[in-house]
């Protein structure tokens, strides 16, 4: 795209990278293992050294089959290519990967907000080793010396090409959200970003809305949902200003630098007939039956979408503001707390909201007994704890594991009966007339008040839904007696 009609639309297409959870590496017996010293898990097949011969790994296509059944896409037979480059962390010259025949095509991904972005293809391939390049630069221009770790060369990838359907930064980055969710689900990946196990490349383009599609470029190797966000914004606003100022835009592969938050370029974008594909002669092709598929797919657990869907059910109504806590504790894999504290009769609101509030805060939540914070959530409900209290023992729970009413007594939390509560509220209103007249009158924020003095009282012992009923069941029987609260302080 050059000069012309002004360019407002931007356009993404995604290459998200994910290694897959195998015990060994694609090709070899090597361990699939993160933070292991340096080159000690290496073979002569994953060096690439002379007469060294692949045996594809099993679980690895198991893997990205269940990938392609829950991306929706056709699963279908497959062959293997050398694709050949030259860098250092590349110990063969080349990479198997697959090129004109990959194992999964024509998928579909369902964004929360009803996007649904094409998956074009998903297919398998080894991962490269990694490059360290010291000096102050952190890249290899400038660098004082560089060093190469093997480990990762050979881990089992699968590539996840979408179609150009994404218009914004913020709709890439809730694309990559979901599909991490999607491949966590299945089993296949850990997501961990931070770890280098799911990369993702950016392909970034501008045009005219409808129009013909621009230069791309692609921007490589982001590893975090902020970095993508921020590297399409960049590189669309530096297409658009470009175009804007008559220029043109080269297709290229640019780098994101996050302390500068701009792109750089690396180098000239390769097409496919840079990378010399040939078929990979050591791997004959892969061809699942049908009976392989079905059960694959068959084991899938449900995936996020589902699972959101199945939490709201919950709430008395789908269209609650809890949507957004709902989408935090499916993210988060906290949802069996939920389903196991309503099973039990406690309200989904208030499960839904401690789990994604309080217990979501908690380092290895994930770990705690579902059953445990149950009993937690209905002794909060039946109001033998207040909020505050029940948040208090969540953390002893957190910490000890043990039973939360066991936890409750040894904190002193017992519950205030009705009747010394009701006294306590008397006792109160008649010390702070002018306040519980303006409470009556209709200053709600009162309310507040008053419960804050109960909770001083009691140390936090009373519940405070019970205080408000209290409260507003008083008011009016108080406005019921006197009628116009104001008219009666009036001076005659």
């Amino acid at each position: 795209m050059t000069t012309g009609a002004h360019p407002d639309e931007t356009v993404v297409g995604l290459e998200v990278h994910t290694e897959l959870r195998t015990v060994t590496k694609l090709f070899c017996g090597c361990p699939n293992r993160f933070g292991d010293a340096p080159n000690t898990n290496v073979c002569p097949v994953c060096l690439g050294l002379p007469g060294s011969l692949p045996v594809l790994n099993r679980q690895a296509v198991e893997l990205a089959m269940a990938i392609g059944a829950a991306l929706g896409c056709e699963v279908r037979p497959s062959s293997f290519h050398r694709k050949n480059y030259f860098y250092p962390d590349m110990p063969k010259d080349y990479q198997i990967s697959q090129y004109d025949e990959p194992i999964n095509v024509n998928g579909r991904l369902a964004l929360p907000d009803g996007t649904v972005v094409g998956i074009e293809r998903a297919h398998l391939e080894e991962d490269t080793g990694k490059s360290t390049h010291v000096g102050s630069s952190g890249r290899i221009h400038g660098a004082d010396r560089s060093l190469v770790d093997y480990n990762r060369a050979g881990v089992p990838l699968v590539e996840i090409v979408s179609a150009p359907d994404l218009r914004s930064a913020a709709g890439a980055r809730a694309y990559v959200a979901e599909l991490r969710g999607i491949l966590v689900a299945t089993g296949a990946s850990d997501g961990r970003m931070e770890e280098g196990s799911l990369r993702i490349d950016a392909n970034v383009s501008v045009r005219a809305a409808g129009g013909p599609l621009g230069t791309r470029c692609e921007i490589k190797n982001l590893n975090s949902l902020r970095s993508l966000q921020r590297a399409v914004e960049f590189e669309a606003e530096r297409q658009s200003q470009l175009l804007a100022e008559g220029g043109t835009v080269v297709q290229e592969t640019r780098h994101w630098d996050e302390n500068a938050g701009s792109t750089v370029t690396m180098r000239s974008k390769e097409e496919a007939y840079d990378y010399r594909y040939f078929p990979e002669p050591d791997l004959l092709p892969l061809a699942p039956d049908d009976a392989w598929r079905d059960r694959v797919a068959a084991a899938l657990p449900p995936m996020p979408a589902a699972r959101r869907a199945a939490l709201l059910a919950l709430l008395d109504d789908p269209a609650t503001s809890q949507g957004d806590q709902v989408a935090s504790v499916v993210d988060l894999d906290l949802d069996r707390f939920v389903t196991t504290a309503t099973s039990r009769g406690v309200p989904a609101s208030l499960a839904v909201a401690r789990v994604a509030n309080e217990l979501a805060a908690i380092e290895g939540a994930g770990d705690l007994d579902a059953d445990n914070v149950a009993t937690l959530l209905e002794l909060e409900d039946r109001g033998e704890l207040s909020a505050t209290q029940a948040k208090a023992v969540l953390a002893d729970l957190a910490a000890t594991g043990e039973d939360p009413r066991e936890l409750a007594r040894r904190r002193g939390y017992e519950r205030l009966e009705v009747g010394a509560l009701d006294a306590l509220l008397d006792e109160l209103i008649a010390q702070h007339p002018s306040e519980w007249a303006r409470y009556v009158e209709g200053d709600e924020r009162l309310s507040q008040f008053f419960v804050g003095l109960v909770m001083r009282a009691t140390s936090g012992k009373a519940d405070g839904k019970a205080v408000v009923a209290g409260l507003a069941a008083r008011r009016s029987t108080w406005s019921e007696g006197l009628g116009d609260l104001g008219a009666q302080r009036r001076p005659d």
